[in-house]
């Protein structure tokens, strides 16, 4: 069957794209605005895309067109689709329909932590020799790939909240059917479909309506978002992590400041100790969250234990990008203001009193409309100096950010002064935080390009 994908660049259409042609089928598809690394894994799988969204490349006819939730009505290639009355399915239907019947569905949602949580419960699973498949949004250090067909019965999945398609405005999870759901935490975002925090809450209550009862519901224990909406009815066993609460069946007792060794505990008891590379609170609650949703799968919690110890992270989090000059890069896809104070601390307990600069491009949905924009100073407070990429068509003030932080902080309306000003004032020793949920114009290799040279000490 050929299969054309409308938005197939974007980290979920390239992860279906990449399921439906090991499942055998002929997959091209179009997209622009294409950037890695979704765009070299689509290469080195063999799939021919073609930019733009014009009618022409429905010339031959697809037997299906998956449709991404990035198209809309009035593009070219969607009217004509429609007025001929092509078959299509949106990414999440044809997934539900073609690939996750009859599987075992461990989800991941949640507004901060679904690429690695998913990232790393897929690599559990594959470490206990259950050879899952997963569509996950981001690519993981272990696979290296964002997606894989796998082999039955199990199926890690990414489960965004986000809308499915023009033609449906669903959320997407809700076809996914989890007999494993994990709530990592629940906060206000996406304010370019949702109006406010209930629309949300209504979302995953739906979601949570779907999870059968012999399945597990795993979830953060002191989150009261998450709270909220598990007592608006939940009809499936429920496991707690994190936090203080006694709902937390899983806890951590940690025995370093950085977070890179730490005790899981069951009810209290010692389950083992994971010691691995990973940086953050945040990780070690995502940790408790895959160790339990693994459980539930039927790995033991010392297999888990033992997995996350060579957990290798996913691609663009917390990625070193590379040194120059004795200062080191890192790519970053933060882009809601807790995940940034997260980030930031957990780079903080990484390289002690060293100067942490953070490089901020406020780029997705919610960010550009300035519903975070009273929460990004403080969000920002733990760097030692902060950058704002801040362009004509940002919609907001990001000088007024800047501002509110003080001398440590400036905005630059362009890349190239971005770059100018950052290349002048960084100095050996730096640790250079980028966080974007973009490309950022290649700005990572931008600057260690530019920094190559300089007076310091440049390593591999």
């Amino acid at each position: 069957m050929h299969i054309h994908i409308l938005g197939i660049c974007g980290t979920f259409m390239g992860g279906i794209a990449a399921i439906a042609r090991a499942a055998g089928h002929r997959v091209t598809g179009s997209d622009q605005n294409v950037y890695p690394p979704m765009s070299t894994q689509l290469a080195a799988l063999g799939i021919d895309i073609v930019q733009g969204f014009d009618a022409a490349q429905l010339d031959p006819v697809p037997d299906m067109v998956v449709v991404g939730n990035v198209m809309s009505r009035g593009k070219p290639v969607v009217e004509a689709l429609l007025d001929r009355g092509i078959p299509y399915a949106s990414g999440p239907e044809w997934l539900s329909r073609e690939v996750l019947r009859g599987r075992w569905v461990l989800a991941v949602a949640g507004t901060h932590g679904k690429t690695t949580t998913a990232s790393m419960l897929a690599h559990v699973l594959q470490h206990a020799g259950l050879e899952p498949g997963f569509l996950i949004g981001g690519v993981p250090g272990n696979f290296d790939v964002s997606a894989r067909l796998g082999n039955a019965p199990f199926f890690v999945i990414e489960a965004d909240e986000y809308d499915t398609a023009f033609f449906d405005k669903r959320a997407k999870f809700v076809h996914y059917q989890p007999r494993t759901l994990i709530l990592n935490n629940l906060e206000f975002d996406h304010a370019d479909i949702y109006p406010d925090l209930e629309s949300i809450q209504r979302q995953f209550s739906h979601l949570l309506r779907i999870v059968p009862g012999s399945g597990l519901v795993v979830h953060n224990a002191a989150d009261a978002n998450l709270d909220n909406v598990i007592a608006r009815g939940c009809w499936t066993p429920r496991e707690g992590f994190g936090g203080t609460s006694a709902a937390a069946r899983w806890s951590a007792r940690l025995t370093g400041e950085d977070h890179r060794r730490f005790e899981v505990l069951l009810d209290g008891a010692s389950q083992g100790v994971v010691e691995w590379s990973m940086l953050g609170a945040h990780n070690v609650d995502n940790a408790l969250a895959a160790v339990a949703a693994a459980r539930h799968a039927g790995v033991p919690v010392a297999s888990a234990i033992e997995a996350l110890g060579s957990f290798r992270g996913v691609k663009r989090r917390m990625e070193l990008a590379g040194t120059a000059a004795g200062i080191s890069v890192y790519d970053d896809f933060a882009h809601h203001p807790t995940a940034i104070a997260t980030t930031i601390d957990g780079l903080r307990r990484r390289i002690g009193r060293s100067r942490l600069v953070a490089v901020l491009e406020a780029r997705s949905n919610t960010m550009r409309m300035g519903v975070h924009r009273q929460t990004l100073a403080p969000s920002l407070r733990g760097a030692d100096a902060v950058y704002l990429y801040a362009p004509a068509d940002l919609g907001w003030d990001a000088t007024a950010v800047a501002r509110e932080l003080g001398p440590m902080a400036a905005a630059e309306p362009t890349l190239d002064a971005l770059l100018q000003r950052l290349g002048a004032e960084l100095r050996a020793g730096d640790h250079v935080l980028v966080m974007s949920n973009g490309g950022f114009g290649g700005l990572h290799g931008r600057l260690l390009s530019a920094l190559k040279g300089r007076p310091g000490i440049d390593q591999a």
